[in-house]
């Protein structure tokens, strides 16, 4: 099954928003409405909800992440995953030290509209910089959809 991994820090903010909302995205593709889309953290401790902004964030997008337990990323998961997104040069140079036989895999959201930043952690901060963060994301998935279909795919025919 073709798998998209999406990566953060703790696995309770970015990720799981980024992960529900390119599931959404990705459930209007009828070629691509099987795929799956599962989230970690690089620093995660297992079995945390969702922050609860992030939760009410994605709520009011339709999306429900308050099922949502966080999870360390490992080595089970990086095999499996055909595009490994993060959210910080950061975590894709800690995948790359952790899994470099996986490292071909991994890119910045950001990178998939042709740029390459930092998408800043909004953990601990006001519910205004969650919904920043739920639109930042949006727009990222939104316009770097085709890219990321493209680096997926590329990996699952190899």
């Amino acid at each position: 099954m073709t798998s998209i991994l999406v990566i953060c820090t703790g696995n309770i903010c970015r990720s799981p928003m980024a992960a529900g909302l390119l599931r959404a995205r990705l459930t209007q593709d009828e070629k691509r409405e099987d795929w799956r889309v599962i989230s970690a953290g690089t620093w995660a401790v297992g079995g945390r909800g969702a922050s609860a902004y992030a939760v009410a964030e994605m709520d009011e997008r339709g999306i429900d992440i308050s099922t949502h337990r966080s999870r360390a990323v490992d080595a089970t998961l990086m095999e499996r995953a055909d595009l490994v997104l993060v959210m910080t040069s950061g975590h894709a140079e800690a995948l790359s030290v952790a899994f470099p036989d996986q490292s071909h895999k991994v890119h910045r959201l950001s990178e998939m509209t042709g740029q390459a930043y930092d998408i800043a952690d909004p953990y601990g901060g006001t519910r205004l910089e969650y919904a920043y963060l739920a639109q930042e994301l949006e727009q990222l998935i939104d316009e770097g959809y085709e890219r990321i279909v493209s680096l997926t795919e590329e990996v699952s025919r190899a």
